[in-house]
């Protein structure tokens, strides 16, 4: 349990932003499933791109559970604080800073994680975000933009006297992307030196695993990104186990089918049937990695042009897969 702003994050699990994964509906199925705090796709921070269609729907937070946490990107301060007062405008009641994306769209316009560089003007878009909104401000970083080059200690200070209220850091830096073994002892120096939040992110893919990070680095939360990708109820595991110690049964395959079908119903209602088809595609072939191993299906559902048609696959396949449960 931490606190950010008037908010109280009951459990200390927390879906990463991941563009293009962190839709709506996704957000809203783990939050059902577990998270104790979801946070959006990334936007960016130059507001006259917001006309566009993928801008609008990654705005679009109608009907969703408070709080509702949006992630600004970029690397000019007067941007990024119009950025947020439009992103709150739009309903957010916590804007998320990113300093933490490796990829090189956004690195390659001195954003994400390739601000780390840059300290003083960390500081002030940091201090520029802070004062243009009256929610609280949250920060996503990496441990440095280089192995030989840790900043995070620095910036974690940083952003703390500039009055943001809640860290998040990704244990490598960013010029490791998503390569190589996370280090975790980053995580907990920074920990030991704020008194707001500290969120540990990077490879978290079990419960296990998500309690012994927060042991090790004392940290008050954990944040899962491709770990619940076609696996939201991967909130849910964790948290049984941190209340616990004990595993929670794995869903039955039956509600694995209801869990995707539910996931794609919310695809086709936020998107539209064309759209929605689509982004299904991606999702439901995260899903099927466990059950499908020729892939088979997977193909056969990249085919398919309408709601209707992924909806018969996909009881097809659970059908043939129940009974093989049941069977066993």
């Amino acid at each position: 349990m931490f606190q950010i702003g008037p908010y109280q994050i009951d459990v200390p699990l927390v879906l990463a932003p991941m563009a293009g994964v962190t839709d709506q509906p996704f957000r809203t199925l783990c939050k059902r499933l577990g998270a104790g705090l979801v946070v959006s796709e990334m936007i960016t921070s130059d507001v006259n791109l917001w006309k566009s269609r993928k801008s609008q729907t990654r705005l679009n937070h109608e009907g969703e559970e408070e709080p509702i946490s949006v992630q600004i990107a970029g690397g000019d301060p007067e941007m990024m604080a119009q950025a947020a007062q439009m992103a709150v405008l739009h309903g957010a009641q916590i804007v998320d800073i990113n300093m933490g994306c490796p990829a090189k769209k956004v690195c390659n316009k001195a954003a994400g994680s390739a601000l780390m560089k840059d300290e003083g003007l960390v500081k002030d878009i940091l201090s520029a975000v802070v004062d243009s909104v009256d929610v609280p401000v949250t920060l996503k970083m990496r441990t440095g933009w280089a192995p030989e080059h840790k900043n995070a200690p620095v910036i974690a200070q940083m952003a703390e006297q500039a009055g943001i209220q809640a860290l998040a850091i990704h244990g490598r830096t960013r010029s490791c992307g998503y390569k190589g073994a996370v280090e975790y002892d980053t995580i907990k120096h920074v920990k030991s030196m704020l008194s707001i939040p500290v969120i540990a992110n990077g490879d978290i893919t079990t419960a296990e695993q998500a309690k012994w990070v927060l042991d090790y680095t004392g940290a008050d939360g954990v944040m899962i990104g491709r770990a619940a990708q076609g696996r939201p109820w991967i909130f849910r595991e964790i948290q049984h186990y941190l209340q616990t110690g004990q595993h929670l049964a794995a869903p039955s395959v039956k509600e694995v089918k209801n869990i995707l079908l539910e996931h794609m119903q919310g695809l086709y209602d936020f998107y539209g049937t064309y759209m929605g088809v689509r982004i299904a595609r991606k999702h439901v072939g995260w899903y099927l990695q466990a059950h499908d191993d020729t892939k088979s299906v997977r193909r056969q559902f990249n085919a398919l042009e309408t709601p209707e048609e992924q909806i018969q696959l996909i009881n097809t396949f659970f059908h043939q897969h129940l009974g093989k449960e049941q069977a066993a």
